[in-house]
């Protein structure tokens, strides 16, 4: 099978186009034939100098997958070949990503694609979409009527977010910087700020009526901080990222902090599904390349710039 593969960690340029060996389905396992990938900053970082993940060389990165099942292994129910999925792969230790034609997975994290998604939709979902699915549904448990702040609204994260607490029949305030503010109404936010200005939190808690949000998601890393501040008191603060600075407010405004690191399950996926399917959350895709092309994913990647996500045309 076509793939590219990574022998050691560096710039887009160590990704390279191999001929690999087919993996075979074990017991309990998927054998899927990859229609489309998505891409993500955690591939970006693996490759770059990834060995915290313990992934061995020669490897095949790549953690969004659309696809068809190729063979069921033994002892897998509810899947079949021919059965259309998408999932999120395990990261750590795991060899056989998504920049691949085929790869395996246990049938746990797997879950039917969502009908009348493609599969460049659906390989947007997965990982970003699970966490945000993970902080604004499980997590922060966002009800109607609530304000929600989401940092890092334009993002691959943020842009779910946005939408999940719309979905829940939040008020959302998002920030970003002002070329991706449009972008971010147009997916649901009632009100868009730019987090440079040294006025942000006056203009957080203005538009939150003084007291703070009900609820704050920090998509983007170092806003734990600035949440304490914009969060009113017992009220809730997710992040996908570790929390550093001040933290007092947190402990004097008995808010709870939630750290939200994506486990892999397809019950999360057959939960997300019906918004994607009823129209209330869709996928910004803002480019399709081939799978040789990843290179230049991963130049964007690298930059931390663009909006929506890069997916990888891999079959067809």
């Amino acid at each position: 099978m076509r793939a590219m593969v990574i022998s050691r960690f560096g710039g887009p340029d160590v990704l390279e186009l191999q001929d690999r060996p087919r993996p075979v389905a074990g017991p309990g396992e998927l054998l899927v034939r990859v229609v489309a990938s998505g891409t993500n900053p955690v591939d970006a970082k693996i490759r770059q100098a990834g060995s915290w993940a313990g992934i061995p060389f020669p490897a095949v990165l790549g953690y969004d997958v659309s696809g068809v099942v190729e063979e069921a292994g033994p002892g897998v129910t509810g899947f079949k070949a021919g059965d259309e999925v998408f999932y999120t792969p395990e990261i750590f230790g795991n060899p056989n990503g998504s920049y691949a034609e085929y790869t395996v997975a246990a049938a746990s994290i797997v879950a039917h694609k969502p009908p009348g998604l493609s599969h460049v939709e659906a390989a947007g979902i997965p990982l970003a979409g699970g966490t945000a699915w993970e902080a604004i549904v499980r997590r922060l448990a966002v009800r109607p009527g609530e304000t929600v702040l989401i940092h890092g609204g334009a993002g691959g994260v943020g842009s779910f977010a946005i939408q999940f607490a719309k979905a829940a029949g939040a008020r959302v305030l998002a920030t970003a910087s002002k070329a991706n503010h449009e972008a971010m109404r147009d997916l649901g936010a009632d009100v868009t700020l730019d987090y440079r200005d040294t006025d942000v939190a006056d203009q957080i808690l203005r538009e939150a009526g003084g007291a703070g949000v009900d609820a704050s998601f920090d998509t983007a890393g170092g806003n734990v901080p600035l949440s304490t501040q914009v969060t009113r008191p017992f009220g809730r603060i997710a992040t996908i990222l570790p929390p550093s600075g001040d933290l007092n407010a947190l402990y004097v405004k008995n808010q709870t902090l939630y750290g939200t690191f994506l486990t892999r399950e397809g019950a999360r996926l057959r939960e997300m599904a019906p918004l994607f399917v009823r129209g209330q959350a869709r996928v910004i895709v803002d480019a399709v390349l081939p799978l040789e092309e990843v290179g230049k994913a991963h130049e964007r990647l690298d930059s931390g710039h663009g909006r929506g996500k890069i997916i990888l045309q891999v079959g067809a």
